[in-house]
């Protein structure tokens, strides 16, 4: 893991192509429509990095995409879905189809996997997942999922052991940086303390960045500091159509529209891609197709009126 203070800014083209390698264990930041690492996202479909597996808790249209776009062999995850908008039906299309491995575990279970990978033990036991029916399937990997044993303490107490979990890269996107890489996440947090420091690799890209004079005076606002961070990319506006507190709402329209096109698959879905991704040179591009600092503008107003 790179320690040192340095100026860590680069873009998310160079982020990618130096962290994200074919066959990787990649941890998903953001919740759903909340934060997602979008601009990341559309560079490894630009990049086609291939053999994917993702991990993570609540995945939604960042992974999707990457699903649909064919790039990825295996998720582990709570769920995939865009909360109102419905479930991700790239994903669950090749889950029905059996072209993509799915492991399925709870959220509390994926941050527990986290924290055994954060902390270098090969497990942590948990006892939430005693009587679910997620215990009912092997995994499809390994053909172990869990152990469940008696408490050494008390042999009338049983526990499951879950395997750790450490992705070879996370990326994530936050509110504010300094270049060194200090992270500052604003609202939910979710899992990903547990998944960065789990994560032999992180790249963030940020709404803002920092000086870092700012970040020493208020240490007590950096959420995740320099040492787990590799590469930070500039990016505003990077998590749309996925809501940033403070910054902007998640884009209804967009993500209706990216919906409409998940589900019909196929033709529908391939020009989705085409228009949104692959015909763009870099995330500026999207932007504009999908409104530009117009659209970014009325966003943040309607965020304003929540904080």
């Amino acid at each position: 893991m790179n320690s040192f203070k340095t100026n860590k800014i680069m873009t998310a083209a160079e982020a990618v192509r130096r962290f994200v390698f074919d066959g990787a264990i990649v941890g998903m930041g953001g919740q759903t429509i909340g934060r997602c690492a979008m601009a990341f996202i559309h560079e490894i479909v630009r990049q086609k990095k291939k053999d994917l597996t993702l991990v993570g808790c609540n995945l939604g249209m960042n992974m999707d995409i990457l699903v649909g776009a064919g790039l990825v062999k295996r998720t582990e995850c709570g769920t995939g879905n865009l909360e109102r908008f419905g479930t991700a039906f790239s994903w669950r299309r090749a889950v029905e189809a059996g072209s993509l491995e799915n492991e399925d575990y709870s959220h509390l279970a994926m941050v527990t996997r986290f924290l055994a990978g954060e902390m270098g033990v090969p497990f942590m036991p948990i006892r939430s997942l005693l009587g679910t029916d997620i215990l009912a399937k092997k995994s499809a990997g390994t053909g172990k999922k869990y152990e469940i044993i008696p408490n050494p303490w008390d042999p009338q107490d049983r526990v499951v052991l879950l395997p750790a979990l450490q992705p070879d890269v996370s990326i994530i996107h936050v509110q504010k940086a300094d270049e060194e890489g200090n992270l500052i996440i604003e609202g939910f947090l979710t899992h990903e303390p547990e998944m960065i420091r789990a994560s032999k690799a992180v790249i963030a890209s940020c709404e803002e960045i920092i000086p870092a004079e700012e970040v020493r005076r208020y240490p007590e606002r950096t959420t995740i500091p320099y040492v787990y961070v590799q590469a930070l990319v500039l990016q505003p506006w990077g998590a749309h159509p996925t809501s940033v507190y403070r910054y902007y709402m998640h884009d209804i329209d967009h993500l209706r529209e990216y919906q409409r096109c998940a589900r019909e698959g196929g033709v529908v879905y391939a020009d989705y891609l085409d228009k949104y991704i692959y015909s763009c040179a870099n995330f500026e591009e999207y932007l504009e197709k999908v409104g530009g600092w117009q659209k970014y503008r009325k966003l943040r107003q309607e965020m304003m009126k929540m904080v």
